[in-house]
């Protein structure tokens, strides 16, 4: 059996590679998909945790963060689809703006 620090290593790498993704690009849909590697790598924390106590709660856990992952998906590429409509960009730095 792999012991759990493998678990934290590994999820740490994703939460590191996930916000390095965040501060250094400004591309927003890059950023997004940062932010979903960061869920990720809490998602696999939950997993191994719940495994190796016996518990499912960590599942159940990341099942509800898989489910707000998606959501959060359709709702940021909507907003993104939007800004691309009406501004013809959807690089960070040029959308400075609160108003339409």
């Amino acid at each position: 059996m792999i012991d759990p620090i493998h678990f934290i290593l590994f999820s740490s790498l994703l939460l590191l590679i996930g916000a390095y993704g965040v501060i250094r690009n400004k591309n927003s849909i890059v950023v997004l998909m940062s932010v979903e590697i960061m869920l990720t790598a809490a998602n696999v924390n939950f997993v191994a945790f719940s495994t190796y106590y016996h518990d499912l709660t960590g599942q159940v856990v990341a099942l509800f963060i898989t489910t707000i992952a998606a959501a959060e998906v359709a709702i940021g590429l909507a907003i993104l689809l939007s800004l691309f409509k009406q501004r013809d960009t959807i690089e960070l730095d040029l959308l400075n703006r609160l108003r339409w």
